[in-house]
């Protein structure tokens, strides 16, 4: 047997594939939009991608199952649990085979049995696998997707949250508890394979290694530890971090069928000129990829800055409009890895990309900047209530401690709630260390907010310098 995992960082995503080398053939599981590493690796292990499976209809990315069924003709196995609003729209353009619970399929020797594992979605199968090639007629493992993690399970809210169904997160914690309780029978010996890894949204205590077992998850995951379904359900509910604004898109593109790649319109090389980047800030959304750093000492108006980093895709998911053109201020170099992130969530409408030799150009008095400070040059100027203080933290930072006065407005609620901010006082932006915070400001200032200054190195560093700090501040307004 062949098993090959693949993980996104900036997604915490895993996926798999799973071979046959004796009948040289092989399925992917919860493949990412991006398929060319299972081709490659495939290829470079003499198989050939003969399915395509899904865990569920995932909402923190784009999934690659369509595009394997439409390149390689890959089997689609597909669930059909969790009623007709939860089926896949797309799979009956491909040879597909819809999945219930008890079900079982080959590939090659391997068998994989079908579970159905409501809690995190509906949807939701967990797949047992039996690698008939091997001595033992039991099964190996389980690619549980995101229904159990390393250290915890899917979140049962982002149904609620995320996609507006109504009343859905009480019940799927409901179903989750049930689920939990088919997976406590399993043979403690079976390694677990999860969908997601630590940083991912899916999840809110995720951990970092890459597979675990039954046995190990029975003895030291919080979620099965719990005997009480209402004890659990509460506890699962609490503490979820805030949903991405884009899971919702993901959910519908991923249920009607992403476009294909070879669909994306092609993106046009503009020579380096403001007065284009100009006329894009008024057609659609800018973005300037180079770290926060450079950004502050030289950018153009109206540019948001999104430094193509780790955390890249998880900001271009929650602050940018599905809805309008995305042009990009890139180095070269980066440009196809910048598309490749971007496309892996959605964002399929880049219109135009330009050399980041537009700073270089004459016409200094065109270009802008944005200043920042540190905690001792700010400590005055908040007591005295000279400066506005923004905290673009997540929630669950906010309530562990925040400085006194500030005004909390997580960074990806941020576009819909800029109205609530003063235009005629200065702002502070601050987060935990000044990254966030950065975008932050370059997101004000693109919309109008001309006096909004970086906290640099944070609210940590306020900490360290030992200012003073409100430890049980009052609720965050409503989003």
């Amino acid at each position: 047997m062949l098993l090959k995992y693949f993980y996104d960082e900036k997604l915490a995503q895993a996926s798999y594939l799973v071979g046959c080398q004796a009948a040289g053939e092989a399925i992917v599981i919860d493949p990412a939009r991006d398929i060319e590493p299972y081709v490659q690796t495939a290829k470079a292990n003499g198989v050939k991608i003969v399915g395509v499976t899904e865990t569920h209809i995932h909402a923190d990315f784009l999934s690659g199952a369509r595009e394997l069924a439409a390149r390689l003709g890959a089997v689609l196995y597909l669930s059909d649990e969790g009623g007709p609003e939860w089926c896949y729209e797309y799979a009956a353009e491909y040879n597909h085979r819809l999945l219930k619970d008890g079900d079982t399929f080959q590939i090659g020797k391997l068998t994989f049995e079908v579970l159905h594992t409501p809690g995190h979605t509906p949807e939701h199968i967990a797949l047992l696998l039996t690698d008939g090639g091997s001595p033992a007629n039991e099964p190996i493992g389980i690619f549980t997707g995101d229904f159990v993690f390393v250290g915890d399970v899917g979140r049962p809210d982002l149904l609620e949250k995320a996609a507006n169904v109504s009343g859905s997160a009480e019940e799927l914690a409901r179903q989750m508890f049930r689920s939990l309780a088919r997976f406590k029978q399993l043979p403690d010996y079976l390694q677990v394979w999860p969908g997601h890894g630590a940083g991912s949204a899916c999840g809110k205590a995720i951990g970092a290694v890459q597979s675990s077992t039954v046995g190990y998850e029975k003895r030291t995951n919080w979620a099965l530890q719990h005997e009480d379904e209402q004890t659990f359900v509460q506890s699962l509910l609490a503490g979820q971090p805030e949903p991405p604004t884009y899971f919702a898109m993901m959910k519908h593109l991923n249920k009607v069928g992403p476009h294909l790649v070879q669909q994306i319109a092609p993106v046009v090389q503009e020579a380096a000129s403001i007065h284009t980047v100009e006329a894009w800030t008024r057609q659609g959304v800018v973005v300037d990829t180079r770290p926060a750093s450079q950004f502050a000492q030289k950018h153009l108006p109206g540019v948001l800055n999104l430094p193509h980093d780790k955390s890249f895709s998880t900001w271009a998911g929650w602050l940018l409009d599905y809805e309008r053109p995305i042009y990009l201020l890139a180095d070269p170099q980066s440009v196809p890895a910048v598309l490749k992130d971007l496309r892996s969530i959605g964002l399929d409408q880049v219109a135009a990309v330009m050399d980041l030799a537009v700073y270089d150009l004459p016409g200094e008095s065109q270009y802008t900047s944005y200043a920042e400070i540190t905690p001792s040059q700010a400590r005055e100027q908040v007591q005295a209530g000279d400066l506005f203080v923004l905290d673009v933290r997540y929630q669950k930072e906010w309530k562990a401690g925040a400085i006194p006065g500030a005004r909390h407005v997580m960074l990806g609620y941020l576009p819909q709630r800029m109205q609530e901010l003063p235009r005629d006082r200065p702002i502070l932006v601050q987060c935990k260390s000044g990254r966030r915070s950065a975008i932050a400001v370059s997101l004000l200032r693109a919309n109008g907010f001309s006096r909004v200054q970086n906290l640099d190195g944070g609210f940590d560093e306020w900490v360290r310098q030992g200012f003073p700090v409100k430890r049980e501040p009052e609720a965050a307004p409503g989003r």
